[in-house]
């Protein structure tokens, strides 16, 4: 079942049951988020409770920082998607303004429980910080939360090669390509979700026709050429192909204002303009880059297709 949506705690009306409340901003919903949302889905399962999130949208550094804001992975409903696949009933996607974030730290559990009278426990991550300055952390969050009889559980933070992981770290190496790592830090494959569009047809000109994609996210992956996989949308992955995508702006071709993804099926395919698809992103290539003549694109365009193909070969995808 799709989860209860909302914006604003006014416009919240939920089942007469104990409310299980996992808070943060849960950008990428990686392992260690998922960390923290599961402790409050099993717990809300075992006492037949109610399994809630509280997000924010935007992202608080749209406040504080607008000139240099962080730019974030995942789109608002892409990340309900995740969460409702999860097992969370229940997102708030708590609009972060002057007045959300000039709260005392000591009000903001009496606060939650004004704005949502069945909380009976919150869900947070070792590090989560809260109230005006960031000032809060979890033991003042225990202290505050028993006052009203609430139940704190705090997660610790899961690490990968000996670091933690962390939103900030995956869009590192998302920036950087390291796709690999990317994928092991989120917990599942990175992927695009958007509508197909019609294109200039450059890529049917140079003999390999993709698809081009409407995608426009808040921080961009590395510019260059992956391994891909593509399916529509509402289909399992079953429906797939696999394929060779490019996401940049083609400074061979003159560069484009804004980076397109495009995907060159290798199998043959019905989708077409106006579709709604799924991209997984698997393996980096190589960077994009300009190159010297279309003619030295084109014959670069083939060696990658010849990797994809011989990748697929020797993997087991």
């Amino acid at each position: 079942m799709f989860p209860i949506v909302v914006r604003e705690f006014e416009a919240l009306k939920l089942p007469d049951k104990a409310l299980h409340l996992a808070v943060g901003m849960f950008d990428g919903v990686h392992l260690g988020h998922q960390a923290v949302i599961e402790s409050a889905i099993h717990s809300a399962k075992r006492n037949n409770g109610l399994t809630g999130v509280l997000t924010f949208w935007p992202h608080p550094s749209r406040l504080f920082r607008p000139d240099n804001p962080t730019r974030l992975m995942m789109r608002p409903e892409i990340k309900v998607e995740m969460l409702s696949a999860l097992g969370v009933e229940v997102v708030i996607q708590k609009n972060f303004d002057a007045a959300f974030a000039g709260i005392r730290a000591e009000d903001f559990v009496s606060i939650l429980k004004q704005k949502l009278p069945g909380l009976a426990a919150l869900y947070v991550g070792e590090n989560f910080r809260f109230g005006r300055g960031r000032v809060g952390d979890v033991p003042l969050l225990v202290e505050e939360a028993s006052k009203l009889g609430i139940e704190t559980f705090s997660t610790a933070r899961i690490k990968y090669n000996g670091q933690p992981i962390s939103s900030s770290r995956i869009r590192e190496a998302l920036g950087a390509g390291r796709m690999d790592e990317v994928n092991a830090l989120l917990g599942y494959t990175y992927f695009s979700c958007g509508t197909i569009v019609s294109g200039k047809q450059i890529g049917e000109k140079l003999g390999f026709p993709t698809i081009n994609i409407a995608w426009d996210p808040e921080f961009n992956p590395c510019y260059g050429v992956y391994l891909a996989r593509v399916w529509p949308e509402n289909q399992s992955t079953e429906q797939s192909k696999w394929g060779v995508a490019n996401y940049g702006v083609r400074p061979t071709m003159g560069s484009d204002e804004k980076p397109i993804l495009e995907v060159h099926i290798l199998d043959a395919t019905d989708l077409q303009v106006g579709d709604t698809v799924t991209v997984e992103w698997h393996i980096f290539l190589r960077a994009e880059r300009k190159f010297t003549s279309v003619e030295a694109l084109k014959e670069q365009i083939a060696r990658d297709k010849s990797t994809v193909q011989r990748l697929l070969m020797e993997s087991k995808f």
